[in-house]
């Protein structure tokens, strides 16, 4: 064998970039254990040790094969091969993803990477891949949505117009089905569905399987969207590079064109390359992420709506579950307490179903941040230890995402304090005011820095945004550390969690998490004639008050505190009426807190 290997390049048609995906389409999970079985047999050989794992790579791979992205795409396509001394196994899926790697492979020496028109793992895998999911695809009411999707497209040309742009190609799933008012159930937890679609000044253009339209998608489309088979877009994509209208030529260099067509940081290469390439694209931010993150009047109003219910059906919950562990001493697994909480969800109005997968946790299962709990296989909750809940629901008028902490015996000193320390964070987001511009990159301290002055901290961001009735993770907007918050700043109507934490390996986690908009705040002065921003809170579950030490909360934290329980109180009392359980524990849930009860403790 020569002493030359391979670098093995695999990108993908369509990125989907969600934390669920069907199985069926989960072109990566065959990969993997195509090239799990493959890259085995080349070991005994070669002796390549492949590095650089991460965790699911580790739970699905030999730990010596190296994984260095294993996000969840569909249709792997694209295969690039340049001279190295090692195999290396990359799942590329985004254009710039496909731009960086061409670099790298130039300055090693190798040529370019060359995409090729056959689907190599379909081939593979066969007759055995099962079919893509094929969910009936409705309309979302304009009461919900609050815009009608003619508008969006038109605001979408003015910007296109603006930039002088020549269209734009649309591949995240749910900026789809926000801009065209359309909901599907093709991902877990997530309403979307399979398609792309193409916006041009003269014409809108939607990529699905028509039999997966309910009866209602036709007539509400009507005249101004044609609607076109999914895989279409590829060979229309060719016919719009073709059709760009070119430059006079310049002597020495080749013509170029005068209008690009867009297409976002998260479009896949192979798309890319059927609009001709870079010469016929420009990768921007996508405009529709932008204007989807801004939520109208009325998804606003239905987020305060939704998370009054949500808030309810947690305060029932918890008021359960203490008895059930406490008085009745019923032994209780995560995933049962996890169905109870659906259950109660479930019958609440415009429920359809959880935005994520129940991170139900006891003890040292809470330090793991996103941990889930197996059926079957799961930790008894105990009682004496601290239980984190994060759950969420996706109903007609929004998506919820709540992480409420807990104790129901003794909690130690350590716990009332990091406890009480990540509440300081929560609080000091929720209280702040900023003057427009402001990105959630600089707001990230705020909630970190109670715990910074004790030496702690946490290893995950503080906000992400929040969909309207769809992914409950949205970009681009967030707080946190990450480049990207410090793009994008924050704006009136941006909806985003609010969660910092603590956690210690083996023992136990924190994390509190409300959901808060972004609104016009009111000042005393103007500096610079610019808007001054604050937040909203719209979620309404109480605090842990044996988990809260009020020492360590200055006076103004302690008048939101109670001002915050007696809001939740007003709001979710009414859902109570003949539950004496969860009104009882409502009201001792949100009894004010004052610094005396706390003086002797």
């Amino acid at each position: 064998m020569s002493s030359k290997l391979y670098h093995l390049k695999i990108a993908t048609n369509q990125n989907i970039l969600l934390r669920v995906m069907p199985e069926e389409v989960s072109l990566c999970s065959f990969a993997i254990k195509f090239l799990h079985s493959f890259l085995q047999s080349l070991y005994l050989v070669s002796r390549v040790l492949l590095a650089r794992l991460s965790l699911q790579a580790r739970r699905q791979l030999w730990q010596q094969m190296d994984v260095t992205s294993t996000k969840h795409q569909n249709n792997l396509t694209a295969i690039g091969i340049c001279s190295s001394r090692a195999w290396r196994m990359f799942l590329l899926g985004k254009n710039a993803e496909a731009r960086k790697l061409t670099d790298r492979i130039k300055r090693k020496g190798g040529a370019q990477l060359v995409g090729i028109k056959n689907n190599l793992v379909d081939l593979v895998w066969g007759d055995e891949r099962p079919p893509r999911p094929h969910e009936k695809v409705s309309v979302l009411d304009i009461k919900y949505a609050g815009k009608k999707f003619e508008e969006k497209i038109e605001d979408l040309r003015k910007e296109l117009d603006k930039k002088k742009s020549a269209g734009l190609i649309v591949t995240m799933l749910d900026e789809i089905a926000w801009l065209f008012n359309l909901r599907g159930k093709d991902i877990p937890y997530n309403p979307v569905f399979f398609s792309y679609a193409a916006v041009t000044p003269t014409t809108a253009t939607l990529y699905i399987d028509e039999s997966k339209l309910n009866a209602d998608v036709v007539p509400h489309l009507g005249d101004k969207v044609q609607i076109r088979p999914y895989e279409a877009v590829f060979k229309d994509a060719e016919a719009f590079g073709a059709s760009l209208e070119m430059e006079a030529p310049i002597e020495g260099k080749p013509p170029t064109p005068k209008r690009k067509f867009w297409i976002s940081t998260k479009t896949s290469w192979a798309l890319s390359l059927n609009l001709g390439g870079e010469d016929k694209v420009e990768e921007v931010r996508s405009p529709v992420g932008d204007a989807k993150a801004i939520k109208n009047a009325t998804e606003l109003e239905g987020m305060r709506e939704c998370h009054i219910r949500d808030g309810a059906s947690l305060s029932e919950y918890f008021a359960w579950l203490e008895e059930e562990l406490t008085v009745k001493m019923t032994k209780l697994d995560e995933v049962q307490a996890a169905d109870k909480l659906e259950e109660i969800r479930s019958k609440k109005h415009h429920f359809v179903g959880l935005s994520f997968d129940t991170i139900s946790s006891t003890g040292p299962n809470a330090a793991v941040i996103h941990y889930k709990p197996e059926r079957g296989n799961c930790s008894t909750i105990d009682p004496t230890a601290l239980y984190l809940c994060d759950s969420g629901a996706q109903y007609l008028d929004g998506t919820t995402d709540t992480t409420r902490t807990l104790h129901f015996g003794e909690p130690t000193d350590m716990e009332r304090k990091a406890y009480t320390l990540v509440l300081k964070g929560v609080i000091a987001i929720d209280r702040a005011i900023f003057p427009k511009g402001t990105s959630g990159l600089a707001m990230d301290t705020l909630a970190r820095q109670f715990l910074w002055r004790e030496g702690l901290d946490y290893r995950h961001g503080t906000g992400h945004g929040v969909g309207s009735y769809l992914n409950v993770h949205e970009g681009p907007i967030g707080i946190g550390t990450r480049i990207q918050y410090s793009e994008v700043p924050l704006s009136i109507g941006n909806v985003l969690s609010d969660e910092p934490g603590y956690y210690e390996d083996g023992k136990f986690g924190i994390r509190i998490e409300n959901m808060i908009m972004a609104r016009e705040a009111e000042t005393n002065h103007k500096f610079g004639d610019k808007p001054w921003l604050g937040f909203e809170h719209v979620t309404m579950v109480p605090m842990c008050r044996k988990l809260i030490d009020g020492k360590l909360l200055t006076q103004e934290e302690r008048t939101w505190l109670n001002e915050y329980h007696q809001e939740v109180f007003d709001k979710t009392k009414g859902f109570f009426e003949g539950d004496e359980r969860t009104l009882k524990w409502l009201e001792r849930e949100t009894t004010p807190i004052h610094v005396m009860e706390f003086a002797l403790s």
